[in-house]
Formats: C-alpha cells, structure tokens, sequence
C-alpha cells in the first residue's frame, strides 16, 4: 500500500521504517519544517535500538520517500503519529492532504488526541474518507520491538471495510495471534488514556505503600513480592521508585485529567495519584537531607542516570530534574553519570558550575563524593565494582531510587544504604 505518515515523534519513526521494512511504500512527511538530516541527528532518535539503522534502510531500498508537499501516486493511508500538542496541525495535514488521496482512502490516527477527535478527523475528510483510531502504545527505548512484535493493538473502528485496510498493513505483525482488539473510536481513544491511568496508579500506590513501610520498619520487597504473588494483583507495575516521567505517560495521564474535567467528573483519584509521582522526585534529596541533618552545602553528589527510563535519551519529566534543582538550590555539587542523556543535559544546562558530567565509565562520577543516587537503572549501574565503589564514595551513602540493590550486601560493604521503603546499615552502627 501506499501510505502518508505524517509527525515528527518517535512513533512517526518507528511506523514509517516498520511498515516500510515488510514492503509498503511510505512517503514521511515531518512536521515543524524538519529535514531527514535533522530527524535523524535528534537525540531521542540515535539513542533508540535498531531505529536509525532500520530507516537508512527503508530509504535506501526507496520503500522509504522523505517529503515536502508533493507526492507521485495517490496515497491510500493518511497515517497521523503527532503529540497530543500538535492537534492543530493534524487538523490542517487532514485539509492539505485531500488531493494527495485516493477517494477511499483511510486515515488511521496513531495520536494522543482528546475522546470524540478521530471522529472529527474523518469529518474532513472527502466524503467516502474514513478514519480509525489506533492509538500509540510502542515504548521507548524498545519501540522496534514493541511495533513489530506487539501484543495487542486497540483499532477504534465503526467500518468494516476499514479494519480490512488496517489488518492488511499490519499483517506482518499480526501473524503469530490476533492482537488486534476492535472496539469503537471514541473507546479506543479513552482506552489508551486508561490504560496508562491504571498503571501510574498501581506505581502511585505502591510508593505510597514503600512510605508506610519505611515508617514501620519493614522492608517494602517483602510486601512487593507478597502482594505480586496473588494473581488477581501480579508483579507488573509494582516497583516502587523514586517517580516516573517521559512525554507520553506524563502527557498521557494530564490528556486523561483534562478528559475528566471536560465531562464535569473531577478526579481526586488522578490528583492523588499524579500528586504522589511528584513527591517521590523528591525523595532521595530528602533521605539525603535527613543523613547529613540538613547540613548539605559543599557537598559533592554522584547521580547515576538521568534518563526517564532505561533505553533511551529523553529526560521529559524525568525525576532527575527535580533533584537537580533541589541539590543546587542547596548548594550541592553534582557528577551525573548516564550512558545515553548527557548530551540532552549539556544542551539544556549548558556549562552549569554545580554540573560534571559523564559517559564513560560511571566510577569515574563517585569520585570524592559524599553520596550516590541511583536515578535510572541503566544495566551497566547493576553489578558495579563494589570495593571500588566503597573507595571512591567519601560520605559511604548509597541512596537507591529503583531498588536494584541488596541492602544487606551493600551495607555488609560498609556503606548506608537507602531505598525506596528499603535500608541498611553497617553492622557496627545498627
């Protein structure tokens, strides 16, 4: 098939390269006046595995066209993967590609729009146009993986003929089980905001249940285990940490909140939930705070991470933030180590006095420092050289914002170690 995928996202990306990759002709139209020179050198793009790779090669072979306006052929799929911000533009990109299309064309909306705009979409379009909603649900940092090999698609869709179009461009994907779920749009598009509400809620909840147990004394992995041991509750999303960020879960759960507030459903749940994520960015500077009574100015900090997540670049929202102006505001000096993000750091802080960053090798941050806080649990932060850790890190403070470590091992070391409803110390100071 002939397919117009238009956005600038990294689900604009992966949706142009897979879909180009199993043979249909993609014609990429960006947003914003970027070029392919451009898409290709973000950051966001060159930190995400196989992408870059996987588009060189759909443009290479020519299933892959970068464009401005014009095409060659009628298209047969309007393919819309843009931010939930960008809503006035996909309007406008519906308008401007009507002549572009074939008279039955289909528009499948991959976007993060509100409840009912899928619906409106295909008001635009000419009169035997229909539009699908298929909302995005790749992740980053494996958003290859997760297109090609998903395990569900949600297709909002009032049109037979339409699922037809839809099932046929990813039946590549689509051959091990049937993934697909119909439903109609507007419970699609409701779907999707629904989904990631439920799992910030369980996230929320247990961070909640990880300040009961720091309070009571007890080791809040033993409840994670006991409670994901039921199955009516499993293990997933039940990791408490020191926050969530990232653009589509954050711009996600607000797009859910406005959803609320427009129907006059106001949502103390939500509030709570979004509320508690904003707390936990801050718990590690108060541990920290705590240790060292309050006394942190001239103290030198080593963070290891600062990505959102594992696997990618981006730090939209990213706890990371929120410490950092909490430790400088303090006084604090900071060596920030992270394998994929620092040059997304060095682009927003530029030469900050109270900022050293790292890429190399993440020991080289614990230098003289007073205190190490695991922020993104990156592999490479998981089986660190420990008696080179304990001899590099001055304060003998290890504050862990994911939980990835054994507080008995890391104390057994002769370091204090503070979790997430998780500590240990020393035995000669217990």
């Amino acid at each position: 098939m002939r397919i117009m995928i238009c956005g600038s996202e990294l689900a604009t990306a992966t949706a142009a390269a897979a879909l180009a990759w199993v043979g249909h002709h993609v014609t990429w139209r960006p947003l914003d006046g970027k070029d392919w020179q451009q898409l290709t050198a973000s950051k966001w793009l060159a930190s995400e595995p196989q992408l870059i790779e996987r588009l060189e090669e759909a443009s290479n072979s020519g299933r892959l066209q970068f464009m401005g306006d014009a095409v060659s052929a009628p298209q047969d799929v309007l393919w819309l993967a843009l931010s939930p911000e960008q809503r006035d533009q996909a309007i406008d990109m519906v308008l401007s590609s009507a002549e572009q299309l074939s008279d039955r064309a289909v528009l499948v909306n991959n976007s993060t729009f509100p409840v009912g705009e899928t619906e409106h979409l295909e008001s635009l379009m000419a009169k035997d146009g229909r539009a699908v909603s298929l909302p995005d649900l790749i992740e980053e940092g494996r958003a290859w993986e997760s297109f090609t090999r998903p395990t569900r698609w949600l297709l909002g869709c009032d049109d037979d003929s339409a699922e037809a179009v839809v099932r046929e461009i990813l039946r590549a994907f689509n051959r091990r089980s049937d993934v697909f779920h119909r439903m109609p749009r507007r419970a699609a598009e409701l779907t999707k905001l629904a989904i990631n509400g439920m799992l910030a809620t369980r996230i929320s909840y247990m961070n909640e249940i990880a300040g009961l147990a720091d309070s009571l004394g007890v080791d809040v992995e033993y409840v994670r285990q006991g409670m994901g041991s039921d199955t009516r509750i499993g293990y997933e999303y039940l990791y408490p940490g020191c926050g969530f960020g990232g653009p589509s879960f954050s711009r996600d759960l607000m797009r859910l909140a406005d959803v609320q507030n427009t129907t006059g459903r106001h949502s103390a749940l939500l509030d709570r939930v979004l509320d508690i994520n904003e707390q936990k960015k801050e718990a590690l500077f108060r541990r920290l705070w705590h240790h060292y009574q309050g006394q942190l100015e001239g103290l030198v900090v080593a963070i290891w991470g600062a990505a959102f997540k594992p696997g990618t670049a981006r730090i939209d929202h990213a706890p990371v933030l929120t410490l950092l102006d909490a430790l400088w505001a303090q006084g604090v000096q900071v060596q920030l180590h992270d394998p994929a993000a620092v040059p997304v750091l060095q682009e927003m802080f530029g030469e900050h006095p109270q900022l050293t960053l790292y890429t190399d090798d993440p020991l080289d941050a614990l230098q003289g420092a007073d205190a190490l806080m695991l922020v993104t649990e990156w592999k490479a932060y998981w089986n660190p050289d420990w008696q080179a850790l304990a001899g590099a890190l001055k304060g003998r403070l290890l504050l862990d914002g994911r939980n990835i470590y054994d507080p008995v091992h890391v104390a057994s070391i002769g370091l204090h170690y503070r979790g997430i409803g998780r500590r240990a110390d020393p035995p000669s100071i217990q």
